[in-house]
């Protein structure tokens, strides 16, 4: 445990600030909690109010306390906290949890209040929660610290839990306490003034009582260093989050339409992703996962068993997994071999395993093991509709029985509520997962495979990449932005900037005329394609700026006068400056790279397929750069069109390396140019050697963390 944390969660002595006998206060709540959950250390009630309180010699302040204090919890209003900690700091208090409420959540007046706080604690060598928070627990049996005001105290367990919001960790608390799941710590940040989540995921890394991980997050204050820490903890330990504010989509770029899909919350899901966290949509489904991966391992992979006694539900259970991404796949000969000798006639032996509604309990313990012992099988969901003619409770125990020294996940499934409450309290007690449903089930394996995918992928690594002058794309988009605030780059530059980062790209000349371009034209070599050349017309196609497979010299004549006659339609004619003349380029995939920049998270790089239906398919997956090689590899197998990377029938197969490549080069032109705002490279051709950019955007913009000018 870090050092200046152990005051905070290992304290040998604890005052209350505030402590009161008004049942119902938060100062009653907190020091009844205390008292009566059998805490290790001292507890001193300070209030000047009272000599008693709940039957404990309580201190005026907390300098007055003869013995020494490690934690104090003050639960005073808010402009009395300032005049608390100046005594704790006398006292040489080193710990501090500010319940108060009254201050940033507030409105400015509370948010100066809160910064003057903050001043003092770390000016006194305090570490300090909150303020406006629930408090913490430290479950450990050597500790059993409750400094919160909830009403309920979930067992001791595996489970780390932080919530940003205290409404919520109260609920927290007692969802875990029905469920029987059991918590090591729990931590409510409130305002989160000093520690942070970050400072919880160092805690948790090495604590032995940790297994899981599980977060509430309303923000993330320093999204580079979470995704740092959580990266490395995700390879010890799960970590599983709810982040609220999903529809924040006010964080957009400006103007590259494929770049304002990178809404805050898509930079949320990209940096979880990279650092292996898992993210569910609500509380109930982070329950869901945290009950599997407390006590069952991670699987190995996605090929999922399911065993049921009612054909419905074990069709519902399979739609439910495939729909998730998990694979229902038929068992190996072999295992059907066997089940067929064990199970009546009716039964179904491919997978699902259908058991039918006359299934004893002995029959459920044998076909599990067949199925457990199935190579092609990394985890199995055992569903249970309670017949008259079976005991629930026989049935637990003969999935408890089958599934001893077994080391794939099992998860269960009961329907019904007839006569099941002590098999389910039977099964969980052996820390057994039990759902209601099918869907929560296979939403909750899903996502643990999904984990189990990352273990399984190498950390990765910052890639040295040749043909990339830093140099000279510094210098570049140092002379190109210039004197300027914001500024789209011209084609000659734009093209000079990914020459020099390493980029492959079409040839292409700017013809100012339609004899220049004809002669442009010539020296490419037909077919070409014809471009609106334009400093302003940054969307081509709408305006029909693109003429494309020109095959001969009146062929470009044509395109250009075409181009002109669409610019006039749309009264755009005075922003163009000639044409781009570019060799056609045919066959291979259309994809496209895009980036844009948000104030918090960085640089994000985007990959899809291209053409003119992007934005109708809006396929895209984001990563923050600067992208490890196993980012960009993943880029390419996240978005739903990954198949058209695949060999067609007959066909030759798209050149992932230079994909991969092109990737990593945009990462790190991003990561080394601040100034960059915006980047679209769309299309790209890949084909079945080489990756060519036709079209490139970049939008230049000055930033205070600008490394140059």
């Amino acid at each position: 445990m870090p050092q200046s944390l152990s005051q905070l969660f290992r304290p040998r002595s604890v005052a209350v600030v505030g402590a009161s006998r008004q049942k119902g206060s938060i100062g009653y709540e907190v020091l009844k909690n205390l008292l009566r959950g059998d805490f290790s250390g001292a507890v001193y009630p300070v209030t000047p109010h009272s000599a008693v309180v709940q039957a404990v010699r309580a201190w005026p302040t907390v300098s007055s306390i003869p013995d020494p204090i490690d934690l104090a919890i003050v639960t005073v209003p808010a402009e009395q906290v300032l005049e608390v900690v100046e005594d704790c700091g006398k006292k040489g208090v080193r710990g501090l949890i500010v319940l108060s409420n009254g201050f940033a959540e507030a409105g400015p007046p509370g948010a100066g209040l809160q910064r003057k706080l903050l001043e003092r604690t770390r000016a006194l060598g305090m570490r300090m929660i909150g303020p406006n928070c629930l408090g913490l627990m430290n479950a450990h049996p050597s500790v059993q610290l409750n400094a919160t005001f909830a009403p309920s105290t979930p067992r001791f367990g595996c489970v780390a839990f932080a919530s940003q919001s205290g409404a919520l960790g109260l609920a927290v608390l007692d969802e875990a306490e029905q469920l029987g799941l059991g918590i090591s710590q729990f931590v409510s940040l409130g305002n989160k003034a000093d520690v942070s989540g970050n400072d919880l995921l160092e805690l948790w890394e090495d604590d032995p009582s940790t297994r899981v991980v599980l977060l509430y997050m309303e923000s993330l204050g320093n999204p580079r260093r979470f995704m740092d820490l959580a990266r490395r903890v995700s390879r010890k330990k799960p970590i599983v989050v709810v982040k609220s504010g999903r529809t924040a989509a006010g964080h957009r770029a400006a103007s590259s339409h494929t770049g304002s899909r990178a809404t805050l919350d898509v930079a949320t899901d990209a940096l979880l992703g990279q650092a292996g966290i898992i993210r569910t949509d609500t509380i109930h489904e982070l329950f869901d996962v945290a009950t599997l991966l407390a006590h069952q391992p991670v699987p190995a992979g996605n090929r999922v068993a399911i065993v049921t006694n009612a054909g419905g539900p074990g069709i519902m259970a399979a739609d439910a997994c495939e729909s998730r991404g998990l694979e229902v796949a038929p068992l190996e000969e072999q295992t059907q071999a066997a089940l067929r000798e064990l199970l009546p006639h009716a039964a179904a032996v491919a997978n699902p395993v259908d058991l039918t509604g006359s299934a004893s309990a002995n029959l459920y313990a044998k076909a599990l093991r067949q199925v457990l012992d199935d190579p092609t099988v990394d985890a199995a969901l055992v569903l249970f509709v309670t017949p008259i003619v079976t005991d629930p409770k026989a049935v637990a125990e003969a999935i408890l029985a089958a599934s001893e020294r077994k080391k794939k996940p099992l998860l269960t499934c009961v329907m019904g509520r007839h006569g099941v409450q002590e098999a389910i309290e039977l099964l969980r007690a052996h820390h057994i997962p039990v759902f209601d449903f099918p869907e929560a089930a296979a939403g909750a394996l899903a996502k643990a495979a999904g984990y189990g995918s990352f273990l399984a992928r190498p950390e990765g690594r910052l890639v040295e990449l040749e043909r990339f002058d830093l140099d000279r794309v510094q210098e570049l988009v140092r002379r190109g932005l210039g004197h300027r605030k914001s500024h789209w780059l011209p084609h000659a530059d734009v093209a000079a900037l990914l020459e020099a980062a390493g980029l492959s790209c079409v040839k292409g000349v700017e013809a100012p005329n339609a004899d220049d371009a004809i002669e442009a034209a010539r020296r490419l070599g037909f077919p070409v394609v014809v471009k609106v050349l334009s400093d302003t017309i940054m969307h081509k196609r709408e305006v029909g700026g693109v003429v494309l497979d020109v095959e001969s010299a009146d062929g470009v004549r044509n395109a250009f006068a075409t181009v002109v006659d669409h610019l006039i339609s749309v009264e755009r004619k005075s922003e163009m400056r000639g044409v781009l003349v570019q060799q056609q380029v045919r066959g291979g995939v259309e994809t496209y790279i895009v980036c844009s920049r948000d104030p918090k998270y960085g640089p994000m790089v985007g990959f899809g397929i291209g053409g003119a239906g992007v934005e109708v398919w809006r396929d895209v997956a984001f990563r923050l750069a600067p992208l490890r090689d196993v980012d960009a590899q993943s880029l390419l197998t996240s978005i739903r069109g990954r198949s058209l990377l695949e060999a067609p029938r007959g066909g030759s197969s798209i050149d992932r390396a230079a994909l991969e490549d092109a990737l990593l080069r945009v990462g790190r032109l991003m990561s080394a140019c601040p100034e960059i705002s915006e980047l679209d490279l769309n299309p790209i051709i890949a084909k079945s050697k080489g990756a060519l950019v036709t079209d490139a955007r970049i939008r230049l913009e000055r930033r205070p963390d600008s490394l140059h000018g």
